[in-house]
């Protein structure tokens, strides 16, 4: 097995060859294998084989084997160094078809006395035999006679190829080319091969016309430039290298063309062939290959058994500094001027602000949008009723959904790093609750106290601007990071099972006491030994109350001192908690197993990676779905109606003088530096999660931007009595996650390489518009139950978790020694230290 570690292109080495290396020689190679077919009647190369990065065969069942590592023989490999010391070697060639090219080869072969003169045109008519590929839906030779209605398919393969083999005596063929709905099949595949990449055919076959020949007849060509061959490949691509190969009954041709084949799709000899000038060079750089090949015994491995591909690492390697060697460019160090990192930061955003809007075309983002729209509006009212209890209603519900939308927009169009999410925070929600104790006992009205230390809040804020206070960002490690977003994907799983779990306790009135007036409720709560069974059918029909179909005969008088209204309570409550309990768990596993749709083998690629970016929302409809049809009362989503303030006794706009005296705008200071320093790590240390390497991200950081506008944002807040929004870490890691790229042209095999993520503006912006403009989808909102949205906070903090390299360290705790990932780092560390 080749061990693709030896270096042809730094310094100078074995070879003594100059360390420059011609541009194409970084191109990928696609490679196919042809091997002469002849069965008495027609003649044709037909496809054997191919290559991308891992090898593919032909099966019996004439379809595509599942991609494996090339393991070759090694008696091929010697076998093939022989050869090619005799063959004939050009690594110049001049040609621009394959007739020419076929031609130019024959004629050399018979020039050095490799084939006779009289096996010439025998030679040359099995060069030029017609290609057939697996995708085509006919044999590539047509008779006349069979042609159709259709426009004719045939055509000469070339008028002077065909004057040769008729003066030689041989009668022409028809070749077909491959119609337009033969190429079509095969544009899937040829999105798998990646740009710019050149051609390297190999052709073997064993003709009778050699059976007197002791040695092969071989020639390895390069062609000065690469060139589309007519219909020699699958793939409209130019060849940059040719192997043929013909040769005498008994020789072992497969293996020694698939020694060829693997020998390519090595970097290292694929950079020394194009390098190559001369025979000599090839035949050292097989040397070279077989002394980094690696042998498995015989005895303890299978060859028929194929080598799945190895897995490829999609985000760069674990535990690499977030920061190091970049700290300059993204704003990380001081300037020693007044403002000079905002600045900075405002220059390296400008140039790609129109871009943030061009580049959100796509599919992904539309799904991002509808995710993160319920993703932050549920915690948005959660959060709101939740700080009108604390601020005894002065914000609630609507102040938070405004807030969201104003500061959503606001960050999503002037921050400089857009991908980060907004949000109400628990620290914030603490931070009031105590601001609302300080302002009672000291007998101060809280929203204008509250309004003087949103003030101090952006002063300290533009102070901390002014001084690229943000450079502090290059001390927090990695370590940090990975603590303080566990601690939020923990908090967020906690919240989700707790939320569920509430459900439990709370008394629903069942659906029968819908409609039913007081007086009823009444005499229900105080008949001494429950309502009998006819009862409650005479009353049900006096009321019209037919949409529940519901079993009387449980609750006759057999039990005396239960009361009735009591009784049908606790099984509703039993109900919608069990239907509450599978929604919430049905949500997380459904997202869950969605997202990782997308690798798996079954359905074609595009509409895996489809179903897979809009999982969320699938899991959402499909649940709410379920919970329409099962007609049981559960808890759904509430939305505010009307666009007014929580409280009566307050406007929009907070007075910043009225009933406090003058000394709380000094007071408000001390607070202020408190709340500072708790914003000030929250967003910071999200932004640092957001902008690492592990993400690569193209379009740079903008710490100082970022603080600049949540200043301007909190500002604002202050002045309208709205809740403050910070960075929001889970959201903004799920965030990141939905968006993230890969590539499309990964080789068959081969797990798609992690591109980076798809920065823009337009996902942030849609949400919060979306969010403010809720009011207006109440009559739908309304249909979507909590349980449904507390198993998307599960699934995202379950897959924030998963990320975080601190929480994979902790699973190896569990885990024995000879089950751990075989990375580097955990070679050269012990176990106990990790």
């Amino acid at each position: 097995m080749p061990n693709s570690t030896w270096d042809v292109s730094g310094g100078e080495d074995t070879l003594g060859w100059q360390p420059e290396l011609p541009p194409e020689a970084g191109y990928p190679l696609f490679i196919e294998m042809a091997q002469f077919n002849s069965d008495g009647r027609k003649e044709e190369w037909r496809e054997s084989a191919r290559w991308v990065k891992f090898e593919e065969d032909i099966e019996e069942a004439m379809r595509w084997s599942k991609p494996y590592v090339p393991s070759i023989q090694l008696s091929a490999l010697y076998e093939l160094r022989r050869i090619l010391e005799g063959a004939e070697v050009q690594l110049q060639f001049n040609c621009n078809s394959e007739e020419r090219a076929c031609r130019l080869l024959v004629d050399t072969w018979a020039s050095n006395g490799v084939i006779q003169e009289s096996e010439r045109a025998k030679v040359l008519q099995t060069l030029l035999r017609p290609h057939v590929h697996l995708y085509e839906t006919a044999t590539s030779i047509i008779p006349t006679l069979f042609r159709k209605k259709k426009p004719p398919l045939e055509r000469k393969s070339s008028s002077s190829a065909t004057e040769f083999l008729r003066r030689n005596s041989i009668s022409s063929v028809v070749y077909r080319q491959p119609t337009k709905e033969d190429k079509e099949k095969n544009v899937q595949f040829l999105r798998k091969i990646p740009a710019n990449a050149e051609c390297a055919n190999i052709m073997v076959g064993q003709i009778q016309l050699l059976t007197g020949l002791k040695q092969p007849v071989a020639a390895f060509l390069k062609l000065k430039d690469a060139t589309i061959l007519g219909n020699l490949t699958e793939v409209p691509l130019p060849t940059r290298f040719v192997f043929v190969l013909l040769a005498p009954h008994g020789t072992n041709i497969m293996e020694i063309g698939r020694a060829v084949g693997t020998l390519l799709t090595d970097p290292g000899f694929k950079e020394l062939a194009y390098k190559a000038e001369t025979k000599e060079r090839i035949l050292q750089g097989i040397d070279l290959f077989l002394n980094t090949t690696s042998i498995l015994p015989p005895a303890t491995w299978d060859a028929s058994i194929r080598l799945e591909p190895p897995s490829v690492a999609a985000g760069g390697g674990h535990g690499a500094s977030s920061h190091g060697g970049d700290e300059e460019d993204n704003g990380l160090t001081r300037t020693g001027r007044i403002f000079g990192g905002f600045f900075q930061d405002i220059k390296r955003k400008v140039p790609w602000y129109w871009s943030d809007f061009k580049d959100a075309l796509s599919l992904q983002v539309l799904a991002t949008w509808m995710f993160l729209y319920f993703a932050c509006l549920t915690p948005q009212i959660t959060f709101g009723g939740l700080m009108g209890l604390a601020t005894h209603n002065a914000m609630g519900t609507m102040e938070t959904m405004v807030a969201g939308c104003v500061c959503g927009i606001g960050f999503a169009l002037f921050a400089g790093q857009p991908l980060t999410i907004l949000g109400s925070t628990g620290p914030v929600l603490v931070f009031e609750k105590i601001l609302v104790h300080f302002s009672e006992s000291n007998g101060l009205n809280y929203l204008e106290f509250r309004l003087w230390v949103g003030l101090w809040i952006a002063l300290i804020l533009m102070i901390l601007v002014a001084t690229d206070a943000s450079a502090l960002v290059s001390y927090i490690t990695r370590f940090t990071e990975d603590n303080f977003a566990t601690l939020i994907a923990c908090i967020f799983m906690v919240e989700a099972l707790k939320n569920v779990m509430l459900i439990r306790h709370v008394k629903h009135g069942p659906p029968i006491t819908r409609g039913l007036n007081d007086s009823a409720l009444e005499f229900m709560n105080n008949s001494p030994n429950g309502v009998s069974s006819n009862a409650m059918r005479d009353f049900d029909d006096g009321q019209n109350q037919t949409a529940w179909n519901f079993d009387y005969d449980v609750y006759q008088d057999t039990t005396p001192n239960i009361n009735l209204l009591e009784a049908l309570q606790t099984e509703t409550s039993q109900s919608i908690f069990l239907m509450s309990l599978l929604l919430f768990i049905g949500t997380f596993f459904v997202s869950y197993m969605l997202k990782e749709f997308r690798m798996s083998p079954f359905f074609p690629t595009w509409f895996r990676y489809i179903v897979s970016d809009f999982a969320v929302i699938l899991a959402i409809a499909a649940m709410t779905f379920v919970d329409f049809k099962s007609g049981i009362p559960t808890p759904k989503l509430t939305v505010p109606e009307k666009f007014a303030p929580t409280s009566s006794e307050r406007g929009w706009f907070i007075p910043p003088f009225g009933k406090n005296p003058f000394w709380s705008l000094f007071a408000a200071s001390i607070p202020a530096l408190l709340a500072t320093i708790l914003i000030f790590m929250d967003q910071q240390i999200t932004a640092v999660i957001v902008n690492r390497k592990d993400h690569k991200l193209k379009k740079g950081c903008g710490y100082h931007l970022d603080l600049f506008v949540l200043a301007i944002l909190i500002t604002v807040g202050s002045l309208f009595g709205l809740p403050w929004f910070v960075a929001a870490t889970v959201e903004s890691l799920t965030n990141v996650s939905s968006l993230k790229m890969e590539s499309e042209s990964a080789a068959p095999g081969e797990k798609p390489i992690f591109l980076g993520v798809r920065e823009q503006r337009v996902s942030n912006l849609l949400v919060f518009i979306t969010v403010g403009l809720s009011v207006l989808l109440t009559p739908v909102l309304r249909h979507v139950p909590m349980p449904v949205l507390y198993g998307v906070f599960l699934y995202m903090g379950f897959s924030a978790l998963m990320r975080m390299e601190l929480f994979q360290r902790i699973l190896l705790m569990f885990m024995p020694l000879k089950y751990q990932p075989d990375h580097g780092k955990y070679k050269s560390v012990a176990n106990d230290d990790v």
